[in-house]
């Protein structure tokens, strides 16, 4: 139980550092014109770790498997955040 309760603490924790890397990409591209690709990118960058939680949160509670939806769920955020990153690129 121990376990699980910090492995979703470190799953939160990495998720406020990708929403912390994601302002890097709002902070640059305030008011030029975005193209499609850049307006998914800073969603993705923004909005996209506390999806993956959410996901993971939810898949944790229909299945069971705590430990592994925090694993699954750090990788979400993770990849949420560099797939954002290049897409809305400084």
């Amino acid at each position: 139980m121990v376990t699980v309760v910090l492995a979703w603490l470190a799953v939160l924790a990495v998720c406020v550092a990708a929403v912390v890397f994601g302002q890097s990409t709002r902070i640059a591209a305030r008011r030029r014109h975005r193209s499609r690709a850049r307006r998914w990118g800073l969603f993705l960058s923004l909005s996209g770790p506390w999806l993956s939680i959410l996901v993971a949160a939810a898949a944790g509670g229909l299945t069971g498997a705590w430990l592994a939806a925090a694993a699954a769920g750090a990788c979400g955020v993770v990849l949420c955040a560099v797939v954002g990153f290049l897409l809305s690129p400084r």
